[in-house]
């Protein structure tokens, strides 16, 4: 049987979008405490080189590192992309690519699968290569949508902008008789509703929380990471690395039900010059 371990886990996204991956754990792991960063002194991530992505990341694993907490979720599809690492220093480390691969060809039918992302993300291949290794068959097409991460932080998910922005991008993609859609990006999850609008219930929509939740809760019965077993309710701790009030009240509008309690502004320490 596990050891119990009141350590809290740690997310990390470039702005808001990792909000979804938080509400998804703090949802199917009601016991844990969290503490969420997201990078907002460096956002977007999408339109940065793979060297600068993967500093960015490695600097962000260090900081949750020195606040001890017990697992690292990569919230971000783009960092995810240059961080495929399962561990960094002993520390279990989880990104978005491989749950939300192995999701979407556990859903599709026809093997045709379709991925938004980022730039990065896109040009990453990282959903294609990921696909292609555990279903040779399949067949995968990509759209870069780059406006949709600035309508997400600007909290235009119900806006007629957004709709015809996200018509314009899927559109193409549709033509490919797609039957799972990937949200690569976990900004997207934002603007679902405009997203399934476009998509029709003929998509199915892979969303990369529901996918990760699902393989942290396997790392729990395996005894990979310990469960928190305590009579003190469980805490969640929102940073970003510049202050924002826009930020903190999307945030409360996204992740409702679960309530934050407390947002706070650091400063992520830059790497060490060896």
């Amino acid at each position: 049987m596990s050891q119990a371990d009141a350590r809290p886990i740690g997310v990390f996204d470039s702005g808001i979008g990792g909000l979804t991956v938080l509400k998804e754990l703090a949802l199917q792991f009601p016991q844990e405490s969290f503490i969420y960063l997201g990078d907002t002194a460096r956002l977007p991530y999408g339109a940065k080189s793979a060297s600068t992505i993967r500093k960015y990341c490695e600097q962000n694993i260090e900081f949750l590192q020195s606040l001890d907490v017990k697992a690292i979720v990569i919230a971000c599809n783009t960092a995810s992309a240059q961080m495929f690492e399962h561990e960094f220093e002993g520390l279990p480390v989880y990104n978005v690519i491989e749950p939300g691969a192995k999701r979407a060809l556990s859903v599709s039918e026809n093997q045709r699968i379709g991925v938004l992302g980022t730039r990065a993300t896109i040009n990453s291949q990282a959903y294609t290569k990921q696909i292609k290794l555990l279903s040779p068959a399949a067949q995968v097409f990509d759209q870069a949508c780059p406006l949709f991460v600035p309508l997400a932080e600007e909290g235009w998910d119900a806006d007629p902008i957004t709709n015809l922005i996200v018509y314009r991008y899927l559109n193409p993609l549709l033509q490919n008789q797609i039957d799972t859609l990937i949200l690569g990006c976990t900004h997207y999850p934002i603007l679902k509703n405009s997203i399934s609008r476009v998509t029709g219930k003929s998509v199915e929509l892979v969303d990369s929380g529901e996918a990760i939740a699902q393989w942290l809760n396997q790392d729990f019965l395996a005894g990979r990471v310990n469960p928190r077993v305590s009579d003190r309710p469980r805490k969640i701790l929102i940073m970003t690395s510049d202050y924002s009030a826009h930020f903190t009240d999307l945030a409360v509008r996204i992740l409702k039900p679960i309530v934050a309690d407390e947002f706070r502004v650091v400063e992520v320490q830059v790497q060490k010059v060896h």
